[in-house]
Order: C-alpha cells, then structure tokens, then sequence
C-alpha cells in the first residue's frame, strides 16, 4: 500500500488539527502516503477557503458524497457527536477505514451500534481519536506504569478545567444542546479523563458515582435567550478492577484555565504527574529515594528514547499540542499498512461511554454509587 486517500468530515478546529496532521504526517514517519482528497464542511465557501489552506484537493458539502466514494480510503469524522454514528457505521460498511474524534458517540445505543459495525468489518481500521495518548509525556508516563516503577497504582486524580463558558453572557452553541451535544464537560472533556485513568493504570472502571452541575442555566441564541440542557461541570470518583480508586473532576466554567488537563498516578512504590499545560515534562517520583532526597524530578520529555521523539528534532528542543494529532495519523496510518486493528478501537470508546454513562445516572439518583453496565 503506497498511498492513502483520506476525506476529513469537519473543517473547524478538529478538522483543522487533523489537516494539519494528515499534511504533515509522511515527512516525519515511516507510513503509507496521505492524499488529502476532500474535506467536507456544510458551508461551501468556507470549506474551499479552508480546504485551499490546508491541503485539500477538492470539497464537498454534503457527507454522503464521499462515504463509499472508490477513490476514498478513510473516512476521518471531525463533525458533532450526533453524526458519529450514522457516518461511521455507513463508512465502514462501505469498506473505508474510520478515524472518528471523541466521545465516540452522544448515546450508549449509538456507541454499541458502531462496536457492532466495526467487528462486521474486520479488514477496516476504526479507531476513535483520544488524542492525548499521543503525547509523548503520557505516553511515557504509560510506560513507566507497566514496567512497575510505581508498584501498585492506588490512587488517580485526574482533573480536566477550560473556562471558555464562564462568562455568562457566553453565546449559545451546539455543544451546549443534548440533543447535539450528548452531554455537557462530562462528554467533551471528562471522557479525555476517563480514557486516561484507565489507559495509564491498564485497569477497567468498575464502579461511578457522580455529580452533574449546570452553572449558567441560559445562554443567548440567535433568537433570543435559550436553556442550556447539558453539564458545565462534573464530578466522580471511579473504582478499578485492580483496586485503584480515581477521582475525575472537570469543567468548562473554571475561570483562568484555558486546557488543563492535570493528572497524578500514586503507586506503593513511586508516583507521577503530568499537566497538559506543561506538555513536554512528567514528573517522577522514586519511592526508593532514601527520605533526605525524596522528592519529584522534572522530566523533559524529549529524548529519543521517548515515545514519538525519535521522529522529530534534537535532544531538548520541544513539542506542541498540534504534534500528538500527528502521532495519532501515524499510529491510525500504520494500523492500515500492517492490517492490524489500531488503539483506542471502537470497543474501548465503548468502555469510556460506558463509564460516562454510568456517571451520568449515577448524578440523576444522586450521586448513588453504580458498577459499569447497570
């Protein structure tokens, strides 16, 4: 397989972080060639402007002309929740291969429904788009976790705070209406966070109990002031099949956090944490240390040795956000040349739904603690 002929769905910020990705990509990574054949956007002007800009041969306005187009090999879904599923599962029985962003869809229904059509097509890659596996610093966290450097992981904090939604005069978007949106922080953010505990630990969540809040209950619209029916916040504590517990808090309404995504690991024999707003360090902790120079270490993440690092400058010098979506086209990219299936798979964007919904019930009765699935 020489060249692969991709359709971005979305032209907005995800679609342009993942043009920038598919352009980018075959300079720094040993993977099949990336023609960016259409990018598809509902507004058709801005589709062109945005397709001249970033690489795209040709545009289109409506997602059913390329989904199971010939001469279209991925289909990459950066369109709202709502839309995942029907796109995705149409690619995939069309025989594409599918890079869809997160959640993975708005309902448990839909989610199921897209595991379904990706175990029926098994020579296609689906994949969703936790981005932040990507980065090497987690990446690496990951990896120091699996080699026991912290023992038993015991506790997980994991904290995700934007505050793009704290002025309330704020207008209204489609984010901000379930039935486009699915759900509020908790599906936008909070299932970054979910997918991190359990793809740092290696562990399943077992068990949610959780707390949903709306702090700004209207929003102005185009005609007029409108309620917002989804979460600006939420909150949960998470038990894991190996023990762990974790405790997730995130928001949209956090004033002075712009993305932090902020996450510790504390095991029996060390402990790490990682704040997205520091992107290139992890720190350490060594619990061997004797007690006069126990403390954390600043790790830059930069070396080689690194995960991702190799393909790109030398020692010290630093990445940015837009590199981890690069990681994910070439993880995405060398899936389909090997003919192996790719991770996250449809299965484990399944396991974080699962997860979010069970947060989700678990607020409306309360915050009544409930195990995954009921």
């Amino acid at each position: 397989m020489t060249e692969l002929r991709v359709a971005t769905i979305g032209y907005a910020f995800m679609g342009r972080a993942h043009s920038n990705a598919w352009r980018n990509v075959g300079a720094y990574f040993d993977v099949p060639d990336v023609q960016q054949a259409v990018l598809v956007g509902r507004d058709p002007a801005a589709t062109k402007e945005a397709a001249r800009r970033h690489g795209w041969a040709d545009t289109a306005t409506d997602w059913r002309d390329v989904v199971g187009r010939d001469d279209i090999d991925v289909i990459d879904i950066c369109a709202p929740g709502w839309l995942h599923a029907e796109i995705a599962i149409a690619a995939l029985q069309a025989g594409q291969h599918v890079l869809v962003e997160k959640p993975l869809s708005n309902t448990l229904a839909e989610a199921r429904a897209m595991v379904d059509a990706a175990a029926a097509a098994p020579g296609q890659v689906a994949m969703v788009g936790f981005t932040y596996r990507r980065v090497p610093a987690l990446a690496y966290a990951r990896r120091l976790i699996a080699e026991g450097r912290l023992g038993t992981v015991r506790q997980v904090r994991a904290s995700y705070l934007q505050d793009w939604l704290a002025d309330a005069a704020a207008p209204m978007t489609w984010r901000l209406r379930k039935d486009t949106a699915g759900s509020g922080a908790l599906g936008d953010i909070a299932s970054h966070a979910v997918d991190q505990v359990q793809y740092l630990t290696g562990q399943k969540v077992t068990t949610a109990s959780g707390t949903l809040r709306t702090f700004v209950t209207e929003r102005p619209g185009p005609d007029g002031t409108e309620p917002v029916t989804v979460d600006d916040a939420a909150w949960a504590t998470l038990g894991l099949d190996g023990g762990a517990v974790a405790s997730v808090e995130v928001s949209r309404v956090a004033l002075g956090r712009k993305n932090a995504l902020t996450i510790e690991v504390y095991g029996s024999a060390g402990a790490l944490a990682f704040d997205l707003e520091r992107p290139n360090e992890l720190r350490f902790l060594d619990g061997s240390d004797p007690a006069s120079e126990s403390g954390f270490r600043r790790v830059v993440v930069t070396e080689p040795e690194h995960p991702y690092l190799d393909a790109w400058w030398p020692q010290g010098h630093v990445l940015g956000w837009e590199h981890a979506f690069t990681h994910q086209a070439a993880d995405f990219l060398g899936a389909v040349a090997s003919g192996t299936q790719a991770s996250p798979s449809f299965a484990e964007g399944l396991a974080v739904q699962e997860v979010l919904d069970a947060i989700e019930s678990s607020a409306a009765r309360g915050g009544a603690p409930l195990r995954i699935g009921e």
